[in-house]
């Protein structure tokens, strides 16, 4: 997180160099130092103004090298003008901007139909600024819908849980604290990273709101085992009476699986999944800032949770925790859709599973020692001999100066109230608790 230096309301208890940008240029315009936190008094060139912040950004991290956040960094430059020309399109204005409203509506129904959602209902969806606001969309569908059930019932709906793995990403976290909701769950253990039907089934209750299953964990990039967990949640709800849904976090694998592994059942093909995001900034393969998140019938997605605004000119139903924003990362996704079809979506899937098989089987050849020895197995991810941290793909950055991101595989005894914290360095890697190895997809 960034935060202002200490003592910023009084700016002359900070040094000069602190305070002041003094960049060593021979410009008349930057002779003179340039205040960092408060506004200068005078105007800049447009040119002077943009060099100076153009090689301030020189110290980043270069993007095209970063394996850490999993997000595309290149884009076709058709796509890029794309872009340029809708930054300026509020796409919550859908008054104002109606092709670019319709070109929304147009990715939903793709992104539903990839997905199977049943031709007989009425999917509904929403673009989003990527998967922690899809999410917590999607979260807050089941337990609107958890609540009206209990309420039906004349039961209590003062105590909601959600059963998860150990594995989630930290949205679900915070979902469940900012929504105030039980978070169970499911432990990891050792050699094996992905739950269980049978972790899943001992956690849940009747005030379960719904199960978290992942398509392609942040971890190591499994699938995990979804069609199963639906027939033992099948089971334990006709056993009980419950109706305990499943939505799949799909941010990593919703891109992936519909084009390499199509009789793999996960998505709407199931009839208790309810909903499922898919991040199109990972391999939908646009700039970050988009992901989509689907409900397989409107039933699913509560009404009260939908809002009417008019006060930009007609009605307009919306459906988000943000309200302005470009559309020009919708846009980018519509010109992948178009751009690459099916085929080239597949292709492009293949290229990272086939990079991901010669990773594997170039790491098989080596055992890298740092204060642990490591292996590589047969099912692709890097994995500890003995303890709990990971650091086998450390050195692989001292070589290419690729961004890894640093990450823990969680353990049944560490599952709880402990989250790994990732961190990047500008010149050498800073895993926290080890390395993280590239996503993989099977």
């Amino acid at each position: 997180m960034l935060k202002h230096p200490k003592n910023l309301t009084n700016l002359t208890n900070l040094k000069d160099d602190d305070a002041v940008l003094q960049p060593l240029y021979g410009r008349r315009a930057l002779t003179e130092p340039i205040p960092k936190y408060k506004l200068p008094e005078n105007e800049m060139a447009v040119r002077t103004a943009y060099e100076l912040i153009h090689d301030e950004l020189m110290l980043d991290g270069n993007a095209r090298l970063n394996l850490a956040t999993f997000v595309t960094t290149w884009m076709e430059p058709e796509a890029e003008q794309l872009m340029a020309e809708s930054f300026s399109k509020n796409m919550i204005d859908k008054d104002e901007y109606p092709q670019t409203a319709m070109i929304e509506e147009r990715c939903i129904n793709m992104v539903a139909r990839l997905f199977h959602a049943p031709e007989e209902g009425q999917a509904i969806g929403a673009s989003a600024i990527g998967s922690s606001e899809a999410i917590m969309l999607a979260g807050m569908a089941l337990k609107w819908k958890w609540r009206q059930r209990r309420e039906r019932q004349g039961k209590s709906s003062d105590r909601p849980n959600m059963v998860m793995g150990a594995n989630v990403q930290v949205v679900w976290e915070k979902f469940c604290r900012y929504w105030e909701v039980e978070p169970r769950y499911v432990p990891m253990q050792r050699g094996h990273y992905t739950i269980t039907p049978e972790g899943v089934v001992d956690l849940i209750d009747e005030n379960t709101i719904g199960v978290v299953a992942i398509l392609g964990t942040t971890f190591t990039g499994e699938f995990e085992p979804v069609e199963q967990i639906h027939e033992a949640l099948m089971k334990r709800n006709a056993e009980t009476g419950w109706e305990i849904p499943l939505h799949v976090d799909a941010a990593s694998g919703g891109f992936v699986a519909p084009f390499l592994d199509p009789d793999l059942k996960w998505d709407f093909r199931l009839p208790l999944v309810k909903s499922t995001n898919v991040s199109g900034h990972k391999y939908g393969l646009v700039y970050p800032g988009v992901c989509w998140v689907v409900w397989r019938d409107e039933a699913e997605l509560p009404r009260e949770l939908i809002f009417h605004v008019n006060y930009l000119g007609g009605d307009m139903p919306t459906f988000t925790l943000n309200f302005s924003r470009p559309g020009n990362q919708v846009v980018a996704q519509y010109y992948n859709f178009l751009r690459l079809g099916r085929r080239l979506y597949a292709h492009h899937a293949s290229d990272a599973r086939h990079g991901d098989v010669s990773f594997r089987r170039d790491w098989q050849t080596r055992t890298v020692r740092i204060g642990q020895r490591w292996q590589c197995d047969s099912r692709v991810r890097i994995r500890d001999e003995r303890p709990h941290t990971l650091h086998g793909v450390r050195s692989i950055g001292k070589t290419t100066r690729t961004r890894l991101a640093g990450a823990r595989l969680y353990h049944a005894a560490r599952c709880r109230g402990h989250r790994r914290v990732a961190r990047l360095h500008s010149r050498r890697f800073q895993p926290r608790h080890g390395g993280h190895v590239p996503g993989r997809y099977s």
